[in-house]
């Protein structure tokens, strides 16, 4: 098993690319508006600028969205024991296993999701037990073991 720090540490990680990504992405598309030159066809230039500072501002928002989550996984501590389905536990279920932090999907190496409280199946599993059972999609879903 995986012990939650190791897990934390991979989401850590999932955000930290996620942000320099954007970053990147984001002084290409300044680089992109500043180098634009000025031809015989005004419209053109202004269409370029124009396309480059959309960009610019996308990735912005993919930016502060990563600094967000960055915010939601500080909030959570992974050393913290767990005996209900919340933020920060590692919950083994009769489908696979969840770390319920921020929504990173299937993380490197260990046979483990990351998802967010938000979503849909750690909203059906919230506050449950090792033992106790939901149903999410139609399906039953035991709870194996809360971490």
């Amino acid at each position: 098993m995986t012990p939650k720090p190791a897990l934390h540490s991979l989401c850590h990680a999932f955000i930290a690319q996620r942000i320099a990504a954007a970053r990147t992405a984001m002084q290409a598309a300044q680089e992109s508006s500043s180098s634009e030159t000025k031809s015989s066809a005004g419209d053109k230039y202004e269409t370029g600028r124009e396309m480059a500072n959309a960009e610019r501002d996308r990735n912005a928002a993919h930016m502060q969205q990563a600094q967000q989550l960055q915010a939601e996984l500080a909030r959570i501590n992974p050393e913290a024991a767990c005996d209900t389905v919340r933020p920060g536990a590692l919950v083994t279920t009769s489908m696979g296993r969840f770390y319920i932090s921020i929504s990173a999907g299937q993380l490197p190496g260990p046979d483990v999701f990351a998802v967010s409280a938000a979503a849909p199946v750690a909203v059906a599993l919230k506050g449950l037990r090792a033992g106790e059972e939901a149903v999410f999609n139609g399906k039953p879903v035991r709870v194996l073991a809360v971490e």
